[in-house]
């Protein structure tokens, strides 16, 4: 079945639909993802909701899907840009392939289309709103439709967080690192967990699922807390820290989630990946403003401007800290990108509160993940 893809500028695409068909439609803003690898992952973090992405990568969907390396329930991206979809999943772990996988969740794709082009276009243009259809509907027609498209000020988290709270994997079997990497058919040493040190809440803004795990294997036991639960919710339930979980859309339309970090602040040690990195910036006194394409893969240099050490990072984000806007004295920032300067992390010079903009806990870099979590770890040990 022909698709179209078509942007808000008039930029027009014509390929083959996968995934959900007939006379589906998908509208977002179409930005691109430079990983080689992770496609699972991006289709199901939360933080991708309102988007429809394009993978740089020239084929896609080889090793299927399979339900250990979800990051949610379910896809979360409004549609999916591919260059070719692999006509066979060759995984022993797959239990779908991606094609199925779409079609089961009424997510649509497009294939057989030059990503290359889309790309070059949208590093040019920045990322712009637009709709995949299978509709007979005139090239005029789906660029009219594209540009009816809401992304920017819109709140997002409203429809990706828990409805309400919960105690994150109290039997702890989900957090098994290595029974999620290998399942029952590989045999590998245990690494058992380490027993609960602390207790933490986490709010909800679209938090992924091996955030959540990590945060476990580092000896956190975690309540999660739906996106807007007033500050003194929080601070009755006594946690030892607070920690703000990554998520999607503009931060800037968030003011009732800056508002309870806010209150929070210098009552509870604070922790904030990605969306929780800019909250905590807002919370601040701070601002952040709109890249032109964002940073959305797995090869992100950034450098720690306390060590001079550089990570290779994974990051998904369309929005940055202004650095300038942050109160000057008391907030610095510690990590920048590379390719463009922008800041990658944030801490309080006085208070008990530090973020990063990537994503540790799935760096292709080395033990970035142990870094982090062991520095709220070590702070809220420190405030105790």
């Amino acid at each position: 079945m022909e698709a179209l893809l078509a942007l808000e500028d008039g930029f027009v695409l014509h390929g083959q639909a996968f995934g959900a068909l007939d006379g589906i439609r998908a509208a977002g803003e179409v930005c691109f993802n430079t990983s080689m690898t992770g496609y699972q992952e991006i289709l199901t973090d939360p933080s991708y909701k309102g988007q429809i992405v394009t993978m740089t990568y020239p084929m896609i969907g080889n090793y299927g899907i399979n339900e250990e390396d979800n990051e949610s329930s379910r896809p979360q991206v409004s549609g999916f840009v591919i260059r070719e979809l692999s006509p066979v999943a060759s995984n022993w772990r797959a239990t779908m392939s991606l094609d199925e996988y779409l079609k089961k969740h009424g997510v649509p794709g497009i294939q057989k289309v030059d990503t290359r082009a889309l790309t070059k276009h949208l590093r040019d243009r920045g990322a712009l709103r637009g709709v995949i259809t299978t509709e007979k509907i005139s090239e005029s027609a789906a660029v009219e439709l594209a540009r009816q498209v809401s992304y920017v000020g819109v709140d997002f988290v409203k429809e990706v967080t828990t409805p309400s709270q919960y105690v994150w994997d109290e039997p702890d079997t989900q957090s098994q690192h290595w029974n999620l990497v290998c399942g029952s058919a590989c045999k590998l040493p245990e690494q058992p967990l380490p027993p609960v040190k602390y207790e933490i809440v986490a709010y909800d803004f679209g938090i992924k699922l091996n955030i959540l795990r990590s945060l476990r294997r580092h000896g956190f036991r975690v309540r999660v807390v739906p996106a807007y639960t007033p500050a003194q919710e929080v601070l009755a339930m006594n946690p030892d820290g607070v920690f703000l979980s990554n998520g999607p859309g503009d931060p800037e339309a968030l003011a009732g989630i800056h508002k309870a970090v806010r209150e929070l602040v210098g009552k509870k040690p604070i922790f904030g990946i990605c969306l929780g990195h800019q909250i905590i910036s807002y919370a601040l006194g701070g601002k952040t403003f709109k890249l032109k394409f964002g940073h959305r893969g797995g090869n992100q240099p950034v450098k720690d401007l306390h060590t001079g050490r550089i990570s290779i990072t994974s990051q998904n984000h369309g929005f940055a800290v202004d650095t300038d806007s942050l109160p000057k004295g008391d907030v610095e920032a510690t990590h920048i990108n590379l390719n463009d300067g922008t800041c990658e992390g944030l801490r309080h010079r006085s208070e008990n509160i530090f973020s990063v903009q990537y994503h540790p806990e799935a760096s292709p870099g080395p033990h970035d993940a142990d870094y982090f979590f062991a520095e709220f770890a070590k702070r809220i040990g420190g405030a105790a």
